[in-house]
């Protein structure tokens, strides 16, 4: 397999994208940070499914972080990422640094709402404000046809559904099933901060979760099924729960039993705080 185009501007970027339209071929997208696993490359197989060209970009947008998060410890890798898509057949690549997205004077920001509110926002209350800004502009860029986006990051993938909706950007978001280990456990480039003893534990967490998704579709009060949840990660070996807590599949407002359900938990290990989610089964 050949390697793909790699560009850090935008002109380049558009400039490449331009050449495809002119002869007729559709573009997807698949927006990452790099330090890319098997999760990243089954939405590269995904969109290359859906379209003829894939674009993946790479960056670590700072905008997402919080001061006291990991931006600086974030894995960078990016000999490795272009080999790994050379191998899934993606086209073409952009990273770009910081200075090419937020350049000298930068000063808009998308504010987001909706099924941005709530679980993560309560925890890191400007992350989905730094997302929505960086993939409409990662849009705006690249004017995919279509962007693929990980389950596993599912309030995100609900956000950023909401961002096209909402500002009319013709862009048709496909999510894509969350990538396990032979464990269960999610794939996510945190996981590389894990040593074996937290690997063990981190895999309980799929497995508590589902378990609570069984007892809700049964019938449990759902109180009474996110609380021993929370109670079963912490005697798993979990340091802290952020929230466990059942959600309505499309909107994450609160549940009511006659709609769709998702069950969505955040966790710490150590100084690594791991999220993941399951589907609450139709009864």
């Amino acid at each position: 397999m050949s390697p793909p185009r790699v560009v850090d501007s935008v002109a380049a970027l558009r400039a490449q994208i331009r050449d495809w339209r002119r002869d007729g071929l559709s573009v997807a997208m698949v927006p990452t940070m790099g330090a890319l696993h098997d999760g990243h490359i089954s939405l590269v197989e995904i969109a290359l499914e859906k379209a003829d060209r894939c674009v993946v970009s790479i960056f670590v947008n700072p905008t997402q972080f919080a001061p006291s998060e990991d931006l600086d410890k974030y894995p960078r890798q990016l000999a490795r990422d272009l080999d790994r898509l050379a191998e899934a057949g993606a086209q073409l690549v952009f990273t770009p640094d910081v200075a090419e997205i937020y350049p000298t004077g930068f000063a808009t920001t998308i504010s987001v709402g909706g099924p941005a509110a709530g679980l993560e926002s309560d925890f890191r209350p400007t992350f989905f404000d730094g997302v929505a800004t960086v993939v409409a502009k990662l849009f705006l860029q690249a004017l995919p046809d279509c962007a693929v986006f990980g389950e596993k990051d599912y309030q995100q993938l609900c956000v950023v559904r909401q961002l096209c909706r909402d500002l009319d950007l013709p862009v048709e978001i496909i999510g894509a099933p969350t990538v396990r280990d032979a464990h269960g456990l999610a794939m996510s480039s945190r996981n590389a901060y894990l040593g074996e003893a937290e690997l063990k534990v981190a895999r309980q967490l799929n497995v508590i979760l589902r378990r609570a998704a069984a007892a809700l579709a049964a019938g449990a009060d759902e109180g009474s099924a996110t609380a021993e949840a929370s109670l079963a990660l912490a005697k798993a070996g979990f340091d802290k729960v952020d929230y466990v807590a059942a959600r309505e599949s499309m909107t994450l407002a609160p549940w009511r039993r006659d709609r769709a359900a998702r069950l969505l938990a955040a966790a710490w290990l150590g100084k690594t705080r791991l999220i993941d989610n399951v589907e609450v089964p139709s009864t």
